[in-house]
């Protein structure tokens, strides 16, 4: 029995060929957001040709991680290196945004320098920023590496397909999930524990539209929870805490989930409800 398992196994092994390090991933990621913010790298470059032989080095290392890991047909390393690393300045531009409206947005943030430095909202979106440009060139398997790595440090879960637009803000940001399909227009704030999901998980579904549309100046509050394809949060709406949304609302909506909370007092102490745990 055990010789017939490691044999399995080993048969499994050899299948699947050598694996790219994790941590050459993480390096890899680590290396960009070093590259576009000073405040998180270590060493800092002394000269614009520093900056021209770390991106060259990027380059290099994700030709090296694509050469490991299974491509489509015809797809060449180099060449889907270097059009991502084409689009570094774009992402850039993005995340300067994005970090600019968190700073703007939230009351307890000093400045646009402690987001990029303390803001989990702003590290989960900066991983999503990259793992979609790789998603757009069809590579597989690595931008979904790319977002559980950010899913696990942050607790929050970004598809890499899922689009964004600019001047994305998440605050606090734990247990939010935006699935495949979502797509999420310009100025939007989403707080901690929301959900924008599909109404079902039927595999039938893979290829087609399944996540709900977010238009532009739209603010989701905490533990709302968003199903479905078809279903447009219209522009400058505000969705409440709790709420739970499958059809689309027009623009400048107010939707709000009223709690039923009743509050009893008693003079004698004695009178009060006891719990016991």
């Amino acid at each position: 029995m055990k010789e017939q398992f490691a044999k399995q196994l080993f048969a499994a092994h050899a299948q699947a060929g050598t694996a790219v390090p994790k941590s050459a991933i993480c390096k890899f990621t680590e290396d960009i957001l070093h590259l576009f913010f000073p405040q998180l790298a270590e060493q800092k470059f002394t000269s614009e040709r520093d900056v021209l032989l770390h991106i060259d080095l990027l380059t290099n290392n994700l030709i090296k991680i694509l050469s490991g890991m299974p491509l489509p047909e015809k797809a060449v390393p180099e060449l889907l290196s270097s059009t991502f690393t084409a689009q570094l300045p774009f992402i850039y531009q993005l995340l300067l945004k994005d970090a600019e409206a968190i700073a703007n947005e939230d009351p307890a943030a000093l400045n646009i320098d402690e987001v990029i430095r303390t803001y989990p909202g702003f590290w989960a979106i900066a991983v999503h920023r990259v793992a979609h440009a790789l998603h757009l060139l069809h590579i597989p398997l690595l931008p979904r590496i790319l977002s559980e790595m950010a899913h696990n440090k942050t607790g929050i879960d970004i598809h890499p397909g899922a689009q964004i637009g600019s001047y994305f803000c998440i605050d606090h940001g734990t247990g939010i999930v935006i699935g495949e399909t979502s797509i999420i227009g310009d100025h939007v704030k989403i707080y901690q524990g929301v959900t924008l999901g599909a109404m079902s998980v039927a595999k039938e579904m893979a290829k087609i539209k399944r996540h709900p549309t977010i238009e532009d100046h739209v603010v989701i509050y905490a533990g709302a929870t968003i199903l479905g394809g078809n279903t447009v949060v219209g522009s400058n709406s505000v969705i409440g805490g709790n709420v739970w949304l499958t059809e689309s609302v027009p623009p400048y909506s107010r939707l709000y989930h009223k709690a039923q909370i009743k509050v009893s007092r008693s003079e004698d102490p004695e009178d009060s409800i006891i719990f016991s745990i």
